[in-house]
C-alpha cells in the first residue's frame, strides 16, 4: 500500500512539472508513476514548449513552433524559416509590462 502511495506522488509531481511546462498531465504521470526517480527528473529537465521559437505556416498561417516539420492544421511541409517569432513566454511578459504601464 505505501508503495502504491509513493508512485502516486511520484506520478503527480511529474504530472504537474510537465503541466507547468506546456506539455501533457497525464503523459508525465505515467511517466513518472511507471519509472518514479528517472521520470521525475526527466520531467524537470524537459524543454519548456513555452519558451520555444515559433514560426508562421505559409500554407494557413497558423502559428507553429520552429521544431515542427509538418503544419498540424493543414498539412503543409515546413523549411526552416529566415525569420523566427518570439516563444510565448517573452509575448506574455511583454503583454504584462504593456499593461502594467497602461494602467
Amino acid at each position: 500500500m505505501g508503495l502504491i502511495v509513493i508512485l502516486i506522488c511520484f506520478g503527480v509531481g511529474g504530472g504537474l512539472i510537465g503541466k507547468a511546462k506546456g506539455s501533457s498531465f497525464f503523459l508525465w504521470f505515467l511517466i513518472s508513476f511507471c519509472v518514479p526517480f528517472i521520470g521525475l527528473l526527466t520531467a524537470i529537465v524537459y524543454r519548456s514548449d513555452k519558451d520555444e521559437l515559433r514560426r508562421q505556416c505559409p500554407g494557413c498561417g497558423r502559428v507553429v513552433k520552429i521544431h515542427d516539420a509538418i503544419c498540424t492544421r493543414c498539412g503543409t511541409e515546413l523549411d526552416f524559416p529566415d525569420v523566427a517569432i518570439a516563444p510565448e513566454s517573452q509575448a506574455r511578459r511583454r503583454a504584462g509590462a504593456a499593461a502594467e504601464s497602461a494602467g
